[in-house]
């Protein structure tokens, strides 16, 4: 048996119908061709569908139940065309999110509610993870996207990176805040907040005292970075910031006005990373979101190099 789309249609406007004239205007073809459609379709199933008497036709009981099957594929194909047609427009599925600490508090969750917007039947799973792990959760393709700070290459992962210059966040009535620029010579001896010290930028800013012959302080060694925008604040300490974190900041608008960023020099690179599985296919809701997260980055690099200036 060999039944088209067509066909089932076809005949269901001939029951709708009550007439092969009245369904040939429907479905936008002649009258022989669909009297010819119909002789075929009785031909494919084995039995006679309608009773031809006088110029009429007739269901026959076998006809009324073949049209509850032919309504009930049709009916299926139509939402089969409805969810491709929303899985195109990105309108359903699935996102699998793992975020590393820095984004996670702010700058993740802004750009997901604004990529999902109007997506109510996308969802959602967004975790935050160290580094390290996230590395892991992506090459087991436990989540579609893993966004962290840039790992060593392996097979199982493909990756972006981006290398984001950290800042030096400082109390805004500092007479240091007068500066365009922060060195290390600047905040000799100063009490400084940073990153645990296995951390690149830790090592980077130590190393940058170091070469300048500078006294380093640390003060306040952290975890994450957005706790020592409350020390600074209150004067314990300065602090050199991965991007993501003094751009979180500069996002909320209103929180901490007592703080100011300027650049410090040298530079301190915090390298940060769009992962993806290496070995499995790409949904297009995925590669959708991977571009919005490139964008926003990009994004982000321009405001705070105004920012900055």
């Amino acid at each position: 048996m060999n039944l088209s789309i067509r066909q089932l249609s076809t005949f269901r406007e001939v029951m709708r119908s009550g007439s092969i004239s009245r369904a040939a205007k429907t479905v936008g073809r002649t009258q022989p061709a669909v009297s010819t459609m119909i002789a075929t379709l009785e031909a494919e199933l084995g039995f006679a569908l309608f009773i031809r008497e006088h110029g009429k036709l007739t269901p026959t009981p076998e006809a009324h139940y073949f049209l509850e099957e032919a309504e009930a594929i049709l009916a299926r194909l139509e939402r089969t065309k409805l969810t491709l047609s929303r899985i195109g427009s990105l309108d359903t599925g699935r996102l699998r999110v793992a975020c590393h600490p820095a984004a996670s508090g702010l700058f993740m969750p802004r750009l997901l509610a604004g990529f999902l917007a109007g997506k109510s039947d996308v969802d959602l799973s967004l975790i935050m993870r160290s580094s390290d792990v996230i590395e892991d959760l992506v090459a087991s393709q436990q989540f579609d996207i893993g966004f962290a700070e840039t790992p060593v290459r392996r097979a199982s992962i493909n990756q972006v990176d981006f290398d984001l210059e950290c800042v030096c966040i400082l109390p805004a009535d500092d007479p240091l805040a007068q500066l365009v620029e922060i060195t290390p010579e600047d905040l000799d001896g100063k009490p400084m907040a940073l990153l645990f010290e296995q951390h690149t930028t830790a090592t980077q800013t130590e190393a940058a005292f170091i070469s300048a012959g500078a006294l380093f302080n640390k003060r306040l060694e952290l975890r994450t970075s957005l706790p020592g925008l409350e020390f600074v604040s209150e004067g314990f300490c300065y602090m050199v910031c991965d991007m993501i974190t003094a751009y979180s900041h500069v996002l909320l608008g209103s929180g901490h006005r007592d703080l100011v960023m300027r650049r410090f020099r040298p530079r301190v690179s915090n390298s940060v990373s769009i992962l993806r599985p290496a070995y499995a296919s790409r949904a297009r809701l995925e590669q959708a979101f991977s571009s919005h997260l490139t964008d926003a980055i990009q994004e982000m690099q321009e405001k705070m190099e105004l920012h900055l200036c």
